[in-house]
């Protein structure tokens, strides 16, 4: 098993398996209907990702699935304010508006705006699979190494410009114009923790900051 992370077969599926239903509940809840067909393909799509991600990190890389498992910094880090998680609105406003009706988005926008979502998780999958140093938390492991592979070639944090994707238009693929507004949010969240985790990584990993001089563009390429 990679590195000294113990993950069992049965943690590993029981915590997807926990944040599929809660994102069911917090997409069907608001609507107050199972009739939401649009949460219906994104939460299906969601799901069958997210099970196909585990199953196939548990198998090839599990020490990511231990990494992605952990939500406790071990450091003081800054914090993005926490007026900024307002971005999580993004979810949970599309099925009040489904209620209301006060958004009409076309089918086929909604359908895009799903494939857009899709290929992002898709995207970060793959980052996954070029580093399986990637934690949900900001650390350096005595083992780890700089990674400029893949898509780590073009841009400094591609998983987070992945994650980018899947915010922005998750509002569109959910049938919502005014779920678009708090999903913004993400933009400046994403800014300040890219920003905190490159000091420390500068600090503490070998040969990333001659990786920075080589590869200049943090997010998005020609842009930051």
């Amino acid at each position: 098993m990679e590195g000294n992370d113990k993950l069992s077969k049965r943690k590993a599926y029981l915590v997807p398996i926990i944040i599929m239903f809660v994102m069911g509940v917090i997409l069907f809840l608001p609507a107050g209907s199972f009739r939401f067909w649009q949460a219906w393909i994104w939460w299906l799509g969601f799901s069958v990702l997210t099970i196909f991600m585990t199953a196939y990190f548990l198998k090839r890389s599990p020490g990511l699935l231990s990494r992605r498992m952990k939500f406790k910094e071990k450091r003081e880090v800054q914090r993005p304010p926490a007026f900024l998680n307002l971005y999580y609105l993004g979810y949970i406003i599309p099925g009040i508006d489904y209620r209301f009706h006060w958004s009409i988005v076309p089918v086929w926008i909604v359908i895009i705006a799903n494939v857009i979502v899709f290929l992002g998780y898709i995207f970060i999958i793959y980052v996954f699979k070029e580093n399986s140093y990637a934690s949900t938390v900001i650390q350096v492991e005595q083992e780890q190494r700089v990674i400029t592979t893949g898509p780590y070639s073009i841009v400094r944090h591609p998983m987070y410009l992945g994650l980018l994707l899947m915010s922005l238009f998750t509002p569109l693929a959910l049938g919502s114009y005014w779920a678009l507004i708090p999903a913004l949010l993400c933009i400046p969240s994403l800014i300040l923790r890219i920003k905190s985790e490159e000091e420390v990584l500068s600090n503490e990993l070998s040969g990333y900051k001659e990786y920075c001089l080589k590869t200049p563009y943090r997010l998005i390429p020609s842009v930051w």
